[in-house]
């Protein structure tokens, strides 16, 4: 019985231990990727703020190719939003929505996240033009994990996981547009 008690002590204790290192992790986590396209920068964001495009570059839309999409909205507008569900776990169902758009320049997106896991997170993209026919997009996630899950980041690379993804993205991007 002194046994039980002290490993139900021991993992009492380790459970609490975590609850305070968790009170001093931080919640919130950025990553940015960028690519140079050769093609003018007005053309290469009159392609990516169209939601249906990302079928096109997005590693996340690729990952299922039979998830089922929907657009509510006037695609490339601010409110136009596109969502999807499918039965890959690391695709998962949720919605992204155009909150902001700069012409030419930015685009803020909400994603909602339902499945696997709910959560809302924030998403853009800038693009700038180093030259005439050369334009420099940048793809950017924030997202933010409350307490006590925020624990999880101490052992995810958030850069290293969501980075790859942007970047393959990017590649794909480049890829599509500077097809001739």
């Amino acid at each position: 019985m002194k046994i039980l008690k002290g490993i139900a002590l021991a993992l009492a204790g380790i459970v609490a231990l975590a609850l305070i290192v968790a009170l001093f992790v931080k919640k919130e986590y950025a990553v940015e990727r960028q690519i140079s396209i050769n093609k003018p920068k007005q053309e290469v964001f009159d392609y990516i703020k169209l939601l249906k495009n990302q079928q096109y570059y997005s590693v996340w839309e690729k990952a299922d190719p039979n998830a089922i999409h929907g657009f509510r909205g006037i695609d490339g507008t601010i409110g136009a939003v596109s969502s999807w569900k499918s039965k890959v776990k690391e695709v998962g169902s949720g919605e992204q929505e155009i909150l902001e758009m700069i012409d030419g320049e930015h685009i803020d997106y909400e994603l909602r996240f339902f499945e696997p896991f709910q959560s809302k997170d924030h998403a853009y993209f800038d693009t700038t033009a180093p030259s005439a026919n050369t334009t420099l997009v940048k793809w950017g996630f924030e997202g933010k994990m409350n307490y006590p899950m925020n624990l999880m980041l101490l052992f995810m690379n958030m850069e290293e996981m969501l980075g790859k993804d942007l970047q393959g993205g990017l590649d794909n991007l480049k890829i599509e547009l500077e097809k001739e």
